[in-house]
């Protein structure tokens, strides 16, 4: 709920801001990018790409420093509309720089807590994991699967990965 009241912000954001084109995802940490991939095809000579966030754009200092790149070789700038920082300026681009390593220090601290936090817990026993979601609807897969229904259909109808699917039929009948 809240994950998506942030997205629609971010959307908010983007069209006060009078984006014409908006491209949007919603994806983990680690999933593919495919709109990240088609807005970078996209930005042409002139344009400025805004988002709204910087931790909405990039996945570390490098990646962030990648897509800058890729917009500057494009004649593009980039606007971060919550920080309102512009690389259409020098001063822009030292402040990008410096706020996106800031960032991605902040984010390995955080990480570095996350890690100490579930080590703590599992040497009290406290610590279970994430619930196994494939595994509580194996049956389902497998009926689906029984059905015809291929693997990255039954993967979009249960809202769980296709690996997922895939380890579940490996593994044979629940």
């Amino acid at each position: 709920m809240d994950q998506q009241a942030g997205f629609d912000a971010q959307l908010r954001d983007l069209q006060a801001a009078g984006c014409e084109k908006i491209f949007s995802e919603q994806t983990s940490a680690v999933g593919r990018r495919p709109q990240l991939d088609l807005v970078l095809d996209f930005v042409r000579e002139g344009d400025t790409l805004m988002v709204s966030r910087l931790d909405r754009l990039a996945r570390s200092t490098q990646h962030l420093l990648e897509i800058a790149d890729c917009v500057q070789a494009k004649g593009a700038d980039l606007s971060i509309l919550n920080l309102g920082v512009d690389t259409s300026t020098a001063t822009g681009k030292l402040t990008f720089t410096i706020i996106g390593a800031v960032g991605a220090f902040e984010r390995e601290l955080m990480l570095e807590r996350q890690r100490e936090g579930v080590a703590r817990a599992k040497a009290l026993g406290k610590y279970k994991g994430r619930k196994p979601t494939a595994r509580a609807k194996s049956e389902e897969i497998v009926a689906l699967k029984a059905e015809g229904v291929r693997p990255v259909d039954i993967a979009r109808r249960l809202g769980i990965g296709r690996a997922s699917v895939y380890r579940v039929l490996s593994a044979g009948s629940p």
